[in-house]
């Protein structure tokens, strides 16, 4: 009872498919999709200032050690 089999989840995909349509699960999976690309997005911008901003600081640092 406890696992999950193949039918099991074509007869799961099937009632979806049943109950909200093809149109309506394209539209949520392209939403969702461009949701994921965004969050890639703003983590890799994310990640490039905190690069730079350490990046300034070594440079600050050597600057100053060579005084």
């Amino acid at each position: 009872m406890g696992e999950i089999s193949i039918t099991k989840l074509l007869v799961i995909a099937a009632l979806v498919v049943l109950l909200f349509g093809t149109k309506k699960l394209r539209t949520l999976g392209g939403d969702l999709g461009s949701a994921i690309k965004g969050f890639k997005k703003a983590m890799n911008e994310d990640d490039a200032g905190a690069r730079k901003e350490a990046d300034s600081d070594v440079q600050v640092e050597k600057l100053s050690h060579k005084e």
